[in-house]
């Protein structure tokens, strides 16, 4: 690399960083937000669902937890989702609009306890209260909401939809906590199925940008020229599809239309896969590519397969089915952001190799594994631990591929 392509590989790696906070004596665990949110949230993500898998297969019980499978839906939508937009948001953002200042050491500290009081209260919720959970929870999403302002306000609303959707989340968090605290009619249950759609919205509209970043990152890496461009009708459409099939579901959960319009969201979402076709290129054989669109493939066939269950009359199995969006789309993208940020962010290169493989891999076998439960009832017992103990397996990889990255200074020598 000669002097001029090093200065402007440097330029643009310290692009976003002109507002670094002048804070002395920074950890590098502090040093950037996505840091010491993924240090805690993977092993989060191992204890939840290995606690989950126990529980629900009968082996143990938690005597001070009244409705776990409430408690399992509510931590995998809004427990994971809050630490995944922070470090989405508190990375991008300052990349995204220059100006925005990082948050780092103490304000990045107090963040994070907030975020574990928000775990741990609502953990305990059946002793300590709903009031307790709801204000530290929706503290938590309420500060996320006022750190994207800029994105809101923004006037040429470049950004706008992901404020917008948070905006949404938390509205529709705060009618959850007041169906628990008996002040709203509502069943929780389907007040969280319309989370898990208003959360499939914000992960849509986040992957455009990912994509955006990692797909142009990893073409300028391997020298090839062309340019991915993530369409916005696509994802538009997907969207729509999304918020009609949640808006139904809700009002008319056993109307057979439901069906086709599960069939119709599936077929928007794999639609969005259609950016990866190139002009000029061939980049469908990049490792990255085929892990991003993996993303909209099990989101795509987790809303066709609940359309044919209910177009089948098989209202049972829209839950196992769900698992395709659940543990498998959301369960990648969240993986995904995590691995790209935690290359790109700590000044290495964006690199596929056995570990990336295999992460990518075990969420996708878990999901097949936890969604063929209507068709071997008879394993029902044994699908159900299996399925939760591989799916944390990547999780325990990013910790050992990954930590030593976010526990040291960048690789490049930048802040952050």
């Amino acid at each position: 690399m000669d002097n001029t392509e090093e200065k402007a590989q440097i330029l643009h790696a310290t692009s976003h960083y002109l507002y670094y906070p002048d804070e002395k004596n920074v950890p590098p665990y502090l040093a950037y937000g996505f840091r010491p949110i993924f240090l805690l949230l993977a092993p989060y993500m191992i204890i939840s669902m290995l606690l989950w898998g126990l529980i629900w297969s009968g082996t143990i019980n938690i005597p001070f937890m009244g409705n776990v499978l409430v408690w399992h839906v509510y931590e995998m939508i809004f427990g994971v989702l809050t630490a995944g937009t922070m470090a989405f948001l508190t990375t991008g953002l300052p990349e995204l609009f220059p100006g925005t200042v990082p948050f780092i050491g103490k304000r990045l500290k107090y963040i994070m306890i907030l975020w574990l009081a928000g775990r741990l209260s609502f953990w305990l919720i059946d002793v300590t209260g709903v009031y307790i959970a709801a204000v530290l929870n929706l503290s938590m999403l309420g500060w996320l909401i006022w750190f994207a302002k800029d994105a809101v306000l923004d006037k040429l609303q470049r950004h706008a939809s992901l404020g917008y959707a948070m905006v949404a989340l938390f509205i529709i968090e705060a009618w959850f906590f007041a169906a628990m605290a008996g002040r709203a009619q509502t069943a929780p249950m389907d007040i969280l199925k319309v989370a898990l759609g208003a959360s499939v919205i914000l992960i849509l509209l986040a992957l455009r940008r990912v994509n955006m970043e990692a797909v142009n990152e990893l073409m300028e890496d391997k020298g090839i020229d062309d340019v991915y461009i993530a369409r916005p009708p696509l994802t538009n459409l997907a969207i729509f599809t999304v918020i009609v099939f949640t808006v139904v579901e809700f009002l008319y959960p056993n109307n057979s239309a439901l069906g086709w319009l599960g069939l119709a969201s599936g077929a928007a979402i794999l639609a969005i896969t259609n950016d990866y076709i190139l002009k000029d290129k061939f980049i469908l054989n990049q490792p990255y590519v085929l892990y991003l669109s993996l993303i909209f493939i099990m989101l795509g066939v987790g809303y066709a397969l609940m359309g044919l269950a209910i177009l089948n009359g098989e209202i049972g199995n829209i839950t196992h089915f769900r698992h395709f969006i659940t543990s498998g789309g959301i369960g990648l993208a969240y993986l995904m952001v995590m691995i790209i940020i935690s290359w790109i962010h700590t000044g290495r290169h964006l690199t596929s190799n056995i570990y990336t493989h295999a992460m990518i891999g075990l969420i996708v076998t878990a999901t097949l594994l936890r969604g063929l439960i209507p068709f071997y009832q008879e394993y029902a017992h044994e699908l159900y631990i299996y399925s939760s103990i591989i799916w944390t397996l990547p999780f325990m990889i990013y910790i050992k591929v990954f930590f030593k990255f976010l526990t040291a200074p960048r690789a490049d020598g930048i802040k952050g």
